[in-house]
C-alpha cells in the first residue's frame, strides 16, 4: 500500500503547482488494491432505513454515496461532518460542502481512515486532536478553506498534507513535530510573512521530499529546511536575494523554483550547496547577470531566466573553460526578454548544450 501511495504521489506533483483534484476518481483507484479481498459491492453498506441492518453491514450517511469503503459526500451543502461514518473507511471524500468547524468527536471511529479530502468548504476551526483517532492517515487535503493556522496534534503516519488558498499566517514548529513520514507539504496562496514561517518549522522531516509555498509574501527563503528535499517551489513571493545559508544543507534539491520574485542577486557560492540540482527557474526576476556557479555544476540541465534584466552573457557563464570537465549537457536555457542582444553572445557560450534548440534568446522587448 505505501508504495502504491508513493508512486501515485509523484504522478501528481507537478512542477510548480498545485494539486488539483478532478473527481473522486483521482483517488478511487489508491483503494481498490486493498479493498480487492473485502466487499466487492455496494451491499456492504446499506441506508438507515433498509431491513436486516445487522446481515448488511454499517449505515452510508444520507445522501452520500458509499462503495468498497469509499465514501463521497460531496457537493451536499453540509455544514458539518456526518455522523455514523462506517468504521471501515478508507476514503473520505467531504470536499465542496459549506463546512465551518471540524470537532473533536467527528472522525472518532475512523480507525482505519487514509486519505481525507476536505477542500473547498468553510472551516475557520478545527478542535486540538480532531485527527488524532485517525491512526493510518496518510493524506489530508485542507485547501481552499479559511484556516488561520495548521491543526496542532495531526497523525504521525500523515504522508500529504495540502493546505493551500487558506488565510494561514503562521507556521509553528509545533505542528509538525513527530510527522517523520511526511513527504510532501503544500502551502501556496495563504497571506504568510517570513516573520510567520518559525525557524526550522519543517526541521526534522527525514522523508519530506516537496514543498511549496507559491504566491505569499514572504521575503526570504524559509531557513532550517531538511537536507531530504528534493523540489522547493516558492514561485510568486517577494524574495529579493539568494545567498549561500538560505540553500545550505539542501544536498538533494533536484527542482528549485524562484520564478516571479523580485530577486537582483545569487550569491557566488550559492548553487555550490545543492549540488544535485537539475532545475532553475529564476524566470521574471530582476537579475542583472546570470548566476554564479552555473558552470563548475556537475548535474544542473535546465535554466530559466527570461523575462530579468541581464545585460550580458560571458562564454564561461554556463560552460566550464575545459573540455575535459565532467559537466552535464544542458536540455534547456531560456534567455530571452532580456537586454542582452542575442548577437552579442559568442556562440561558444553554449558549447555544452545538448542540442541547439535547447537554447532560448530572442530581442529584448
Amino acid at each position: 500500500m505505501k508504495a502504491t501511495i508513493i508512486f501515485l504521489l509523484l504522478a501528481q506533483v507537478s512542477w510548480a503547482g498545485p494539486f488539483q483534484q478532478r473527481s473522486i476518481f483521482d483517488f478511487y483507484d489508491l483503494m481498490l488494491g486493498d479493498e480487492a479481498s473485502g466487499a466487492d459491492s455496494d451491499d456492504h453498506y446499506r441506508s438507515p432505513d433498509a431491513p436486516d441492518a445487522d446481515v448488511l453491514g454499517p449505515v452510508c450517511p444520507f445522501r452520500c454515496q458509499c462503495h468498497l469503503r469509499v465514501v463521497q459526500c460531496s457537493d451536499l451543502g453540509l455544514d458539518k461532518v456526518p455522523k455514523d461514518l462506517p468504521p471501515d473507511t478508507t476514503l473520505l471524500d467531504l470536499q465542496n460542502n459549506k463546512i465551518t468547524e471540524i470537532k473533536g468527536g467527528d472522525f472518532k471511529n475512523l480507525k482505519n481512515l487514509h486519505t481525507l479530502i476536505l477542500v473547498n468548504n468553510e472551516i475557520s476551526k478545527i478542535d486540538a486532536g480532531a485527527f488524532a483517532p485517525l491512526v493510518k492517515l496518510e493524506r489530508l487535503y485542507l485547501s481552499k478553506n479559511q484556516l488561520k493556522e495548521l491543526p496542532e496534534k495531526m497523525p504521525k503516519t500523515l504522508q500529504e498534507l495540502r493546505a493551500h488558498e487558506n488565510q494561514i499566517t503562521k507556521v509553528r514548529k509545533s505542528v509538525f513535530n513527530g510527522l517523520n513520514e511526511m513527504i510532501v507539504i503544500e502551502l501556496g496562496t495563504n497571506p504568510l510573512k517570513s516573520l510567520g514561517i518559525e525557524n526550522g518549522a519543517f526541521q526534522g522531516m527525514k522523508k519530506l521530499s516537496y514543498i511549496r509555498i507559491a504566491d505569499t509574501n514572504i521575503t526570504s527563503i524559509p531557513q532550517g529546511l531538511p537536507p531530504s528535499l528534493t523540489e522547493l517551489h516558492l514561485d510568486g513571493n517577494k524574495i529579493t536575494r539568494v545567498d549561500a545559508a538560505s540553500l545550505k544543507g539542501l544536498n538533494n534539491l533536484a527542482k528549485l523554483g524562484l520564478s516571479f520574485n523580485n530577486i537582483s542577486t545569487v550569491d557566488n557560492g550559492s548553487l555550490a550547496n545543492t549540488p544535485h540540482l537539475r532545475e532553475l527557474h529564476l524566470n521574471n526576476n530582476n537579475l542583472l547577470k546570470v548566476p554564479g556557479g552555473l558552470a563548475e555544476h556537475k548535474y544542473i540541465q535546465v535554466v530559466y531566466l527570461h523575462n530579468n534584466n541581464i545585460s550580458a552573457v560571458g562564454t564561461n557563464d554556463f560552460c566550464p573553460p575545459g573540455f575535459n570537465t565532467k559537466k552535464a549537457s544542458y536540455s534547456g536555457v531560456s534567455l530571452f526578454s532580456n537586454p542582452v542582444q542575442y548577437w552579442e553572445i559568442q556562440p561558444a557560450t553554449f558549447r555544452c548544450m545538448y542540442v541547439r534548440s535547447a537554447i532560448q534568446l530572442g530581442n529584448y522587448k
